[in-house]
């Protein structure tokens, strides 16, 4: 099947090309692109007024296949990934049972290409039933085709464990994606150490908990040459870290913020409302431009979502008992829009640099760009489009966002993944 996509503002950090352009894909490959091209296709795509960019790549999402499928599954997670503009995410190990073998990572991904045409990878975790003393089977999760390696969830509170796995990614050439909190130091705190916490009478999760985890992993990957990636940072600590991380490059440090933690302060909670709930939690204005200068400097690498579906039920709970976590892929593109791209904080390219391009070298795969040859996976966006977040139109099977009816601008027109189809807006 020949496609084009013509008239598109085509924007392609691998060689930063920013301009007006058609692009030709056949067999799932993109062949062509440039300005004018006159080629007979089964499908033309008219993405007037739109970027075009490479299909974004979600390195922390949760789909809850296998064991808790009521709140996510494989394939509605995978829907909701398309709907978002995302072609590849990277699933998180914490599972039932958790995905500390190769038997499981074969078992999500034969479930992705029974159901999905989203790239879905998956993560092992890092220590047997992620209890952090025993070390899974890395090399054979690996050879089954992981990744990554990651106890996202918890940390790996010992480091002469952590500091082994760190040995074996590095022989293997895999990231590790390190999940920063310090256990002992949370102390029962569900929202952010501050004076939103003390008016509403909760414990408070202090920006140490994940300074200290973050300052450990760095120089435990500095001593083992591992490549470390920091998930869901948070404090504007983690900037100072990441950047003295790379000032000294003696490993490879990257790092990653998500759209509620660049978006919002625990200043916007609304009292009682667990879908203000998560893990790290909303930090201080202060936190919140930190990083937003570290994403517009570059010292943050990457926007994720941390997609961490949960039942209505569940969070209909109180802050004391309601699990963490929100959802995410529908909604991060049109937040990186309107808040960083709008702002002048990001510019267009940088924004596909963060969703596509970097996570691609994080992982070390062949995509995040659109130059001949590449897979044909492309997102068409519209930045014109205004609307307010309704999520009662989600694919996930969760609904537990705090961002519900919030005015956003920008929209995904379209997901083509390997070259066809695989979202379209109505």
């Amino acid at each position: 099947m020949r496609l084009i996509i013509k008239n598109g503002r085509v924007i392609d950090p691998a060689v930063k090309q920013d301009s007006l352009a058609d692009i030709l894909i056949q067999d799932g490959k993109i062949v062509k692109v440039m300005q004018g091209m006159e080629e007979a296709a089964d499908c033309q795509i008219d993405a007037r007024g739109c970027f075009v960019m490479p299909g974004f790549i979600d390195l922390h999402v949760h789909l809850r296949d296998p064991g808790f499928e009521r709140k996510e599954t494989v394939a509605t997670g995978a829907a909701a990934a398309a709907r978002g503009g995302f072609t590849t995410i990277v699933a998180m190990p914490n599972t039932k049972p958790v995905v500390d073998n190769a038997d499981v990572v074969s078992y999500v991904h034969n479930k992705a290409k029974s159901v999905t045409k989203v790239n879905v990878l998956q993560a092992g975790a890092i220590t047997r039933k992620m209890e952090g003393t025993q070390l899974s089977d890395i090399e054979k999760m690996v050879q089954a085709g992981s990744p990554a390696i990651s106890e996202d969830g918890k940390s790996v509170m010992n480091s002469y464990v952590l500091q082994e796995a760190m040995k074996i990614a590095q022989k293997l050439d895999i990231p590790v994606l390190s999940h920063c909190e310090d256990k002992d130091l949370v102390n029962g705190g569900v929202v952010n150490a501050d004076d939103n916490a003390k008016k509403r009478e909760l414990p408070g999760i202090t920006n140490s908990v994940e300074n200290v985890i973050a300052m450990r992993d760095v120089q435990l990957a500095m001593e083992t040459g591992a490549k470390l990636h920091l998930c869901h940072c948070s404090t504007k600590e983690s900037v100072d870290i990441v950047r003295m991380a790379k000032e000294m490059g003696k490993t490879i440090v990257t790092a990653e913020v998500c759209p509620h933690h660049f978006t919002l302060t625990s200043d916007d909670m609304v009292p009682g409302d667990t879908n203000y709930k998560m893990n790290p939690p909303l930090r201080t204005r202060e936190d919140v431009l930190a990083l937003r200068q570290g994403l517009k400097e570059d010292i943050m690498d990457v926007i994720a979502t941390d997609h961490a579906p949960h039942t209505r039920d569940e969070k209909n709970d109180s802050m004391l008992r309601a699990p963490f976590g929100i959802v995410g892929l529908e909604t991060a593109a049109a937040l990186t829009y309107t808040e960083l791209v709008l702002s002048g904080c990001l510019t267009p390219m940088q924004m596909a640099e963060k969703m596509s391009y970097n996570p691609a070298k994080v992982l070390g795969i062949d995509k995040g760009s659109l130059q001949p040859g590449k897979p044909a996976d492309i997102v068409i966006f519209d930045p014109e489009k205004t609307y307010r977040i309704d999520a009662s139109l989600f694919a996930s099977k969760s609904r537990n966002t705090p961002f519900q009816g919030r005015e956003v601008t920008g929209a995904v027109r379209m997901t083509i993944a390997g070259g066809e189809i695989i979202y379209q807006a109505e």
